[in-house]
Order: C-alpha cells, then structure tokens, then sequence
C-alpha cells in the first residue's frame, strides 16, 4: 500500500510527464535522487489509464517490474497519451480535462486449472486482472474491466477477441492463464 504522499508523487509524475512531452517531444528524465520515497524506486509494473468524461482515452502499461515504479508511470503515462494505436496523441487542448488512474500491479500468477469449471469457479471477478496466452498472442484486462464484463464467460470471450482469438477459444481449456491483482491510484 502507498501513502497519500506517495499517490499524490505518482499522479504529479504521470501529469508532469505527459506536459514536459506535450511540450517538449521529449521523454521526461528523473533520477533516483529526485524522488523522495523508497517504494518509488523499487521495480514494479504499472499501467497507466487516461480517461476524459469517464471515457477510455488511452491506457498503456507492462505487466513484469522492468524498472523502477517511478520510471515505469512516467513511461506509461506518456505511452497512454501519445502511442496508444486506439487513440489519437492527446492534444494541448485535452490535457486539463483528463483523468488519470495509475493500476500498480502484483506479480502475475499462472493459475492452474484442470477443467472449465474450475477456471471459472476460481477467477475473481473485480479482484483480478487476467492474462491469457496461446502461442505467440496474449492479452490482459485489468480488474476494473469486470465492471463491464461481469461474468468470466463475457470477461474471458472479450480478453480472447483483444488477444486476436476465436471468442470461443477459452472454452477449450488450453489457455495460459495468469491472474494479478493492482492498488489503484487516482485523481
């Protein structure tokens, strides 16, 4: 868990470093020293969502802790403004109307499963993220997807289309599956 000190620092962070590239065109550098807490600094993977009028305007993260928490939501957070294919790059314009919630995640779990049954019984819906694998394609939702996808069955037919699948492929239980778990930071 973060404080309310930290949470703020990573809200400044991901604001901070979509303006300085907004402005500049250029990715935003802090070193180490420049971040006053401990748990910035440890690696963990986040992603990063931007939303204008409670509506998806961009959400880019990493699922394994590659760098420092701090770099990992000033990376995201420009990635999610400027290089999310779904969107245009955000514009001066939009800037002071976007919300920003920033998903630090666990390490994801593969969860075992022996049958479609137990994969079912044993998601959690609105706790975990899921990811799947087949081959070369994957996907993830985050946990907050299931406010939308409320069963397994439409969370995991939609996180199989996103993956480039049939929507019926996890039904046939040949899925890597892993699952995680975020503390979510917003404004």
């Amino acid at each position: 868990m973060y404080s309310a000190e930290e949470k703020k620092i990573i809200l400044q962070l991901a604001r901070e470093a979509i303006k300085y590239y907004l402005d500049s065109n250029l990715e935003l550098v802090k070193e180490e020293i420049d971040v006053p807490s401990v748990k910035l600094k440890q690696k963990q993977a986040c992603f990063v969502t931007l939303t204008v009028n409670g509506e998806l305007r961009g959400c880019v993260g990493h699922l394994e802790a590659i760098r420092p928490l701090y770099q990992d939501v000033m990376e995201n957070a420009v990635g999610a403004a400027f290089r999310d294919d779904r969107f245009w790059p955000l514009s001066k314009e939009e800037l002071e109307k976007i919300a920003i919630e920033v998903s630090v995640l666990s390490q994801p779990q593969v969860l075992e499963y022996k049958s479609i049954e137990e994969l079912l019984a044993r998601l959690k819906p609105v706790i975990d993220g899921v990811i799947i694998e087949k081959g070369e394609v994957g996907a993830t939702y985050l946990p907050q997807v299931w406010e939308e996808l409320r069963t397994p069955e439409v969370f995991l037919s939609s996180l199989c289309e996103k993956a480039g699948l049939a929507e019926a492929e996890w039904e046939k239980g040949t899925l890597k599956v892993s699952t995680y778990t975020v503390e979510i930071i917003e404004e």
